[in-house]
């Protein structure tokens, strides 16, 4: 797979840690869209998109809720409202930053659990763990 998007070495680390997490859950999937974002997604739907701005500096976007967001904001820098898409609590990690990599897999669990169908999230409900 090329990523346009995701040239840095640090950018291709973060997306093979963010993908053995991701592609863990039942149903998801990688996804590459037209403008060369890499996301993962559950029947169509994006949970994490990953990015890369004109510095290099990689970016984790994950769907989050509006408390979430709020909280992770007031952490201070590493945590910014995701641009065109913050406003429906999507919610982004800077990448150059020394990741947490126990907190983004909560996040991450937190965003397939958002975007996941009814259906999906009953049979977990019912015995099967998302990861």
């Amino acid at each position: 797979m090329t990523h346009k998007q995701l040239t840095s070495q640090k950018s291709i680390e973060i997306l093979t840690k963010v993908r053995e997490i991701s592609i863990g859950f039942p149903e998801a999937a990688e996804h590459i869209d037209k403008f060369g974002h890499t996301s993962f997604r559950i029947k169509d739907k994006p949970f994490v998109i990953l990015g890369e701005n004109e510095e290099g500096i990689p970016s984790i976007a994950m769907k989050t809720s509006k408390e979430t967001q709020e909280f992770l904001l007031q952490e201070g820098s590493r945590f910014f409202k995701t641009p065109y898409i913050g406003q429906h609590g999507w919610t982004s990690i800077q990448g150059d930053h020394a990741l947490e990599w126990g907190e983004v897999e909560g996040l991450i669990k937190e965003a397939y659990l958002r975007a996941a169908p009814k259906s999906i999230l009953k049979s977990l409900k019912n015995g099967k763990s998302p990861t």
